[in-house]
């Protein structure tokens, strides 16, 4: 095995060997290929640059005479030791006007008069601007001010004081407060819930008129099916007349003065 492999180490040495080898003829290049490089020698005797003219000396001059004043008397000026003190500039009086200079007597007066604030200042002055007023929600949120003990008193009196609802003879419905599950004469009564009429006509907005009549429009039911259809606390459909409450409690009172009439 050491055999095979020393074998292969001698066959890549020896292929390596022949392709880097150097060739074994030198091709001289041709003579119309060779670049000649000729030296020009510089010549030894260089044109010397005339040198630069003498300028002649400037003449000097005597400085000039200095001439007495005729008078002794100059004017002189001195600044004082301190400054003055400034006072400051107003633009504004305390009412926030601002202060005009006084008009002369030969102007002529202003079309409009600034006058001062008169009476109550704090008028101006908005502490709270935002009113608010109480709502029925207010007893479901705890008050913004209330304390500890405040707060455990209020879960005490939730936790005893309850609200239960009372039915009476007669269809009389109640709603009374208890304490401990003991009713007290503490009841309300409350409204009646509105009636569950999510698709009555009269809820809905009133059609606009079309430009033509629809000639497969659908006949609109009678006054008496409406009456029929409000009595059993349905939804009135499209077509029944917008006062059909009106006209069931009119209805009603014919049929119970009919009725006394036949002595049922």
């Amino acid at each position: 095995m050491l055999g095979l492999v020393a074998l292969l180490h001698v066959v890549m040495a020896l292929l390596a060997w022949q392709a880097l080898r150097p060739p074994g003829r030198v091709v001289e290049p041709a003579s119309q290929q060779v670049l000649q490089v000729r030296f020009i020698p510089r010549a030894a005797i260089e044109t010397a640059a005339p040198p630069p003219p003498v300028m002649p000396p400037l003449p000097q001059r005597s400085p000039p005479a200095r001439t007495k004043p005729a008078t002794t008397r100059v004017m002189t000026m001195t600044l004082p030791a301190t400054p003055p003190s400034r006072q400051p500039v107003i633009l504004y009086d305390r009412d926030g006007q601002p202060l005009l200079p006084a008009a002369s007597a030969s102007s002529a007066p202003p079309d409009y008069v600034s006058h001062a604030l008169q009476g109550d200042r704090r008028i101006m002055q908005h502490a709270d601007p935002i009113k608010y007023k109480a709502t029925s929600l207010d007893k479901y949120f705890p008050p913004p001010d209330e304390t500890l003990g405040g707060a455990a008193l209020r879960h005490v009196v939730d936790a005893v004081v309850k609200d239960t609802d009372v039915d009476l003879p007669g269809g009389i419905h109640l709603k009374c407060k208890t304490v401990v599950g003991v009713p007290i004469p503490d009841c309300i009564n409350p409204p009646a819930p509105p009636s569950a009429k999510d698709g009555d006509e009269r809820l809905s907005m009133a059609p606009s008129k079309p430009l033509a009549p629809d000639p497969h429009a659908p006949k609109p039911p009678s006054v008496e099916a409406c009456i029929a259809i409000y009595r059993a606390n349905k939804p009135l459909p499209w077509g029944c007349p917008t006062d059909t409450p009106n006209r069931a409690v009119d209805a009603e009172q014919r049929d119970r003065a009919a009725a006394a009439a036949r002595g049922d």
